[in-house]
C-alpha cells in the first residue's frame, strides 16, 4: 500500500524535473533560466511521466524541518550576498513524507502489540478508528482551511490564529506547542526503552537484577531519567549549533521508519510458510520470564540420568531432585508454547476479545489450567511476567492518541510548498489514509499471528527479551529495533526543532505579552531562548519517567488544537462568513462538527482530569489575551458567533411584549455635557449604578446643539467621556451622542429612537432643570416639561432625581439609615416600584397605621365587588382609587446600592392603636410634595399605566 500511494504521488507532483536544460553546463546563471522549466515537446507528458533524476534529486533535498528552519540555516551558512532561492517543494516531499514519517512513531513500535494483547483485536479495531477518523476529519478541515484563499506562511498556527482570532490563536497555539514539546519527551523516553532493554540492558546504571516490585520499577524509572536528561542534552546541544545536521539526516530517519514498516509486513507473509521460532515458557498457565534458563523443562534424560535444569535451580533450594522447592513449582507442569505461531495457526479467536489486568498480577495463558493453593502467597514473582499497570479501555485510548498525531507535518511548511492549496489537502489525505490502513491491518495481522501471552507481554520478557513486533519482522529481529531506534531519535530531533520555532512565533506576534522575551535570538534568528524554555518542559516530561504517563498528556494538547481547527471551520461555515469561501469539493460544515465533537469525547475518555486541567489551561490563556493581550487585525470568527447569537436574541424579543415576570427596568440616562465637553452631572451615573446593580440596559445618552458635518469630532469626544464616565462608575451599557439643530429636538430623538428592535429602553432618568425659576433660563424648564409630555406619550417612566450632586457615590458605605417608599396601590394589586436611596439619618416610624387601614379596608372592597359579579369596565367604575403613602423601616447593608428593605409585619389594628402613631402625610396626587420635610430621601415611584412621575427629594429641600 506504501508503494501504491509513492507511485500515485509521483503523478502530477509538480517539481522541476531538470536541473538544467544543457548537457554538462558549467554556467549557473544560464541554468537559473531554466530552473523549474520542462524542456520537451509535450509538458504534459512530463508532468505525468516524471524522470527518475527528479525523484533521486527530491529525495537528495528532502528534509522534514519546519517552515523557517531551512531559511536560519542559509543564513547561517551564508558565504555570499548572491542567495539562489530554494527549490519549492511538491506534495510527495513536502506534505506526504513529512507526515508519515512523523505519524509512524514509537507507539507502533512499542505499545501497538501490547494494545492489542490487553484490548483484544476488536476493541483495538475500535479505538484505532475513532483516532484515524478525528485525524481524517480534522484533515478535511485543515484542506477546507488551506483551500480558503492564499495559504499564510507559518504553517497551522499561523492558519487557526488568522482564522480564530488573536485569543483562540494564541490558546489553540501553546497547546500545540506544548503538545509539541510533550511529543518529544514521549519519543525521547521511548529511545531510551528501546535501548535499555533490547539492545544494551547492561548500560543500566541502577540495576534490576535480583530486585522485585516496587524496587525493580524504581531502579527502571531512575534509569530513565538519567538517560532521558543525558539524550536531551545531546538533542539541545545539536539543535542550538545547527539545524543542518538534523537535516543531513532527515532521509535517514524517513528511510528507518519505512525499512521498519515493510519488515513487519514482509515477516507475517512468512509466517504463512515458515512462522519463526520463538518458544515461549508456561509454568501451569503463568508466563515465565526466559531469563537464566536455556531449556523448557524442569529435568531432562542426560546418558540414561534425569538432571534438573537450570530452571529447577530458580525455584528449588538445590539442584537435586529431593530438593525443597516453590509449591506452585511442584504442583504444575511446565509446557513451551510457540510465541508466533502464524497467521495460518487460528490464533486470532482466541485474541478477538479484551483481557484487562490489574498492577502486578500474572499474564496466564488462556486453556491452560494450575494448581493454586487456597491462601498461598506467591513466592519468586520475578521469575513470572507480571502487569506492570492497571489495564483497562480509556487508557489504552490515551496511550494510543498520540501514534495518529503528525497530521500538520505538512501544514507546517506551507511557506516552502509550490502549491500549498494543492498539496496540503492530498498529501495530507493520503498519509493519514496510509497510516490508517497500516494501524488497522497491524491489528488484525499482530492478533493473527502472535500467541496472546507474548501480545500482553509489554516488554518482551517471555520471548527472550526480544521487542515484541521484532520477533514478527523479516529478516531479523534487529531491523525493527534499530530502525524503531533511529525513527524515535529523529521524531525526538524534530520536536525539539519544532516546538522553538512555534514559540519564537507566538512571542513575534505580541499577543502574549510575558512570552515576548522568547522571540529573540541568534543573529540568524534561531529561537535561543525558546529552545531553553522547550528543553525545561520536555524534561519535566522526562521526569516523569513513564511513556504510558506523559502519553495521554500530549493526547490532550493535540485534541484541544484538533478540536479548535474543527470549530473554526464549523463556526465560520455557519455564520456564512464573507470572506470564509473553502473550495475544498469534500468539505462540509457537519463533518466540522463531528470531528470537533470526537475530539472533545476522546479528550473526556482518555482522562476526564487531564482533558479538565487542559481545557482549564486554555481558558486561562484565552482571558489573558483578552484582557492583556495586543490587538490584531486577523478578524474574530468568535466576533461572527455573537452578532449571530445578538440577532437571533432581538428577533426573538419581536415576537410579543415581555411578561410581568420578564419586565426590567430598561433606562434611558440622560446627562448634559458641559464645555468641555465633560459630563456635568456625573452623580446621576452612579445612582444608574446603584439602581441597575449590572442588571438590564442602560444608556446613557446626550444631546449637542449644531450641525453633524460640522460637530461630528465633538460628537466622539462626547461619546469617548460618556464611555470613560460609564466605566469609572461600573455602569454596563451603551453610549449615545446625538447632534441637532437644537437641544429640544435632539433630547427628543434620544427618547424616540434609543435602543434596538425589543430592546428598547421603558424608564428615562433626568435630572431637575436647574435655575427653573429664573425668567432668563425658561428653556430649560419648558424642555423638561416637553419631556415629561414625550415620555407620557410613549407610556415610559421617568425618574428625576432633584440635587442629585449630594447624592451618595458608589465608593460610600453605609452601615444605617432608613429608605422613605412611596406604595401605590390601585384595584387592589399592589404595584411596587422601589426606587432605593442611601440616607444619611436614623428614621424610626412604624407603618403608618392609617395608611394600613386604608390599604386593608380598599382590598376588602375590591374583594366583595369581585364575589358579587361585576364586570371588569363595572369594577373599574366603582373602584375609587387614590394613591396611599407610607413610611417603611429599612435597614441597609454595607454595601452601597444592595439596600434590602425589611417591612414590618401587618399587626391587628387594636394592637397598633396602642402603639405610638407617627402618620405621614398623604399625597392625593403623586405629583404633589408633602409639606411636611422629611429626613432622608424621599421617593415618589411612577406607575407607567397611569403616567405618574417619580420624584427624588433630598432632605431639607422642599417643593
Amino acid at each position: 500500500m506504501l508503494m501504491i500511494c509513492l507511485c500515485f504521488l509521483l503523478t502530477g507532483d509538480g517539481n522541476p524535473k531538470e536541473s538544467s536544460p544543457f548537457i554538462n553546463s558549467t554556467d549557473p546563471e544560464k541554468n537559473q533560466q531554466y530552473d523549474g522549466k520542462n524542456m520537451a515537446l509535450f509538458e504534459e507528458e512530463m508532468d505525468t511521466i516524471p524522470m527518475v533524476s527528479s525523484l533521486l534529486s527530491s529525495l537528495a533535498n528532502y528534509s522534514n524541518l519546519p517552515q523557517g528552519s531551512k531559511e536560519h540555516e542559509e543564513a547561517e551558512n551564508n558565504e555570499g550576498s548572491r542567495k539562489k532561492p530554494a527549490p519549492r517543494m511538491g506534495t510527495l516531499m513536502g506534505v506526504y513524507l513529512p507526515c508519515l514519517q512523523n505519524i509512524l512513531g514509537v507507539i507502533l513500535f512499542l505499545r501497538m502489540t501490547w494494545m492489542v494483547g490487553i484490548g483484544g483485536v476488536i476493541e483495538a479495531f475500535i479505538i484505532v478508528l475513532m483516532c484515524c477518523s478525528t485525524t481524517m476529519l480534522t484533515a478535511i478541515s485543515m484542506s477546507a482551511i488551506a483551500t480558503n484563499g492564499v495559504v499564510p506562511a507559518g504553517g497551522s498556527y499561523y492558519m487557526i490564529s488568522r482564522s480564530l482570532g488573536p485569543e483562540f490563536g494564541g490558546a489553540v497555539g501553546i497547546c500545540f506547542y506544548l503538545g509539541t514539546t510533550f511529543a518529544g519527551a514521549m519519543y525521547i523516553l521511548g529511545c531510551i526503552e528501546i535501548l535499555l532493554v533490547y539492545i544494551v540492558p547492561q548500560a543500566a546504571i541502577f540495576k534490576m537484577e535480583g530486585l522485585e516490585g516496587a524496587e525493580a520499577e524504581a531502579a527502571m524509572l531512575n534509569n530513565m531519567r538519567v538517560y532521558g536528561t543525558l539524550v536531551l542534552s545531546f538533542m539541545a546541544i545539536v539543535v542550538f549549533v545547527g539545524v543542518k545536521y538534523v537535516n543531513k539526516l532527515a532521509l535517514v530517519f524517513l528511510a528507518c521508519v519505512i525499512c521498519s514498516i515493510l519488515a513487519v509486513y514482509a515477516g507475517v507473509i512468512k509466517t504463512a510458510f515458515e512462522p519463526p521460532v520463538f518458544p515461549v515458557c508456561v509454568l501451569g498457565n503463568r508466563t515465565l520470564v526466559w531469563k537464566g534458563f536455556d531449556v523448557c523443562a524442569k529435568v531432562i534424560e542426560r546418558e540414561n540420568a534425569t538432571v534438573t535444569t537450570k530452571l529447577w535451580r530458580l525455584f528449588c533450594d538445590s539442584e537435586f531432585l529431593n530438593a525443597t522447592c516453590d509449591s506452585y513449582f511442584a504442583n504444575n507442569n511446565i509446557t513451551e508454547i510457540q510465541g508466533i505461531p502464524g497467521i495460518m495457526s487460528g490464533t486470532l479467536r482466541e485474541n478477538l476479545f479484551g483481557n484487562y489486568m490489574d498492577k502486578g498480577s500474572f499474564i496466564e495463558k488462556v486453556g491452560l489450567s494450575a494448581a493454586v493453593e487456597p491462601d498461598s502467597i506467591p513466592t519468586n514473582t520475578n521469575r513470572y511476567v507480571l502487569a506492570d499497570i492497571t489495564s483497562f479501555f480509556t487508557m489504552l485510548v490515551g496511550i494510543y492518541f498520540p501514534s495518529v498525531t503528525g497530521i500538520m507535518a505538512g501544514s507546517n511548511r506551507s511557506g516552502d510548498l509550490q502549491d500549498a492549496q494543492k498539496s496540503i489537502p492530498i498529501g495530507t489525505i493520503l498519509a493519514i489514509t496510509t497510516t490508517s490502513i497500516i494501524y488497522m491491518s497491524s491489528v488484525f495481522l499482530f492478533g493473527s499471528c502472535i500467541e496472546g501471552t507474548v501480545l500482553r507481554d509489554k516488554f518482551g520478557e517471555a520471548v527472550r527479551g526480544n521487542l515484541v513486533i521484532g520477533t514478527l519482522a523479516w529478516p531479523s529481529p534487529w531491523v525493527i529495533v534499530f530502525g524503531s531506534f533511529f525513527s524515535t531519535c529523529g521524531a525526538g530531533l524534530q520536536s525539539l526543532t519544532g516546538a522553538p520555532r512555534l514559540m519564537q512565533a507566538i512571542a513575534r506576534d505580541g499577543i502574549v505579552p510575558f512570552l515576548r522575551v522568547f522571540g529573540h535570538g541568534k543573529a540568524n534568528g534561531e529561537p535561543t531562548w525558546a529552545l531553553l524554555l522547550t528543553a525545561c518542559i520536555c524534561e519535566s516530561g522526562i521526569l516523569i519517567a513513564s511513556l504510558d504517563n506523559v502519553a495521554p498528556i500530549l493526547s490532550m494538547f493535540f485534541l484541544m488544537c484538533y478540536m479548535f481547527v474543527n470549530l473554526a471551520c464549523a463556526v465560520q461555515t455557519l455564520l456564512r462568513t464573507p470572506n470564509w469561501r473553502p473550495r475544498f469539493k469534500f468539505y462540509h460544515w457537519t463533518l466540522s462538527f463531528l470531528g470537533m465533537s470526537l475530539c472533545l469525547s476522546l479528550m473526556f475518555i482518555c482522562s476526564w482530569y487531564y482533558a479538565i486541567v487542559a481545557m482549564g489551561i486554555a481558558s486561562c490563556i484565552y482571558k489573558y489575551i483578552e484582557f492583556r493581550g495586543a490587538e490584531k487585525e486577523w478578524g474574530d470568527g468568535i466576533r461572527g458567533l455573537s452578532l449571530s447569537a445578538a440577532r437571533f436574541a432581538l428577533m426573538r424579543l419581536e415576537e410579543g411584549p415581555p411578561h410581568t415576570k420578564n419586565w426590567r427596568p430598561q433606562i434611558l440616562v440622560l446627562v448634559n455635557m458641559d464645555s468641555e465637553l465633560n459630563v456635568e452631572q456625573p452623580r446621576l451615573l452612579s445612582l444608574t449604578s446603584q439602581l441597575k446593580a449590572g442588571k438590564g440596559l442602560t444608556i446613557v445618552g446626550t444631546a449637542l446643539e449644531g450641525t453633524y458635518l460640522e460637530n461630528h469630532p465633538q460628537g466622539q469626544q462626547a461619546e469617548q467621556s460618556l464611555r470613560k464616565l460609564m466605566e469609572a462608575e461600573k455602569v454596563k451599557g451603551f453610549s449615545q451622542v446625538v447632534i441637532s439643530s437644537n437641544m429640544r429636538d435632539a433630547t427628543s430623538h434620544l427618547v424616540q429612537a434609543g435602543g434596538l428592535g425589543g430592546l428598547q429602553h421603558n424608564t428615562v432618568l433626568a435630572c431637575w432643570p436647574r435655575n427653573w425659576k429664573q425668567a432668563e433660563d425658561h428653556q430649560s424648564w419648558r424642555n423638561f416639561i416637553e419631556l415629561v409630555r414625550e415620555t407620557t406619550a410613549a407610556s415610559e417612566a421617568l425618574l428625576v432625581p432633584k440635587n442629585v450632586s449630594a447624592f451618595p457615590s458608589n465608593g460610600e458605605r453605609f452601615t444605617e439609615g432608613h429608605i422613605d417608599v412611596w406604595w401605590i396601590v390601585h384595584d387592589g394589586v399592589t404595584l411596587v416600584h422601589i426606587c432605593i436611596s442611601l440616607l444619611y439619618l436614623q428614621h424610626d416610624s412604624d407603618i403608618s397605621a392609617y395608611t394600613y387601614e386604608k390599604t386593608l379596608m380598599m382590598e376588602q372592597r375590591s374583594q366583595i365587588l369581585k364575589q358579587i359579579n361585576l364586570t371588569k369596565t363595572e369594577r373599574e367604575r366603582e373602584v375609587h382609587v387614590r394613591p396611599q403613602a407610607f413610611t417603611v423601616k429599612a435597614s441597609l447593608t454595607a454595601l452601597a446600592g444592595r439596600s434590602a428593605v425589611k417591612t414590618q409585619s401587618r399587626r391587628p389594628a387594636a394592637k397598633r392603636r396602642n402603639q405610638k402613631k407617627r402618620y405621614s402625610q398623604q399625597c392625593s396626587s403623586c405629583l404633589q410634595i408633602p409639606q411636611k420635610q422629611i429626613n432622608g430621601f424621599t421617593v415618589f415611584i411612577l406607575d407607567a399605566n397611569n403616567s405618574h412621575i417619580a420624584c427624588v427629594e433630598h432632605a431639607g429641600i422642599s417643593a
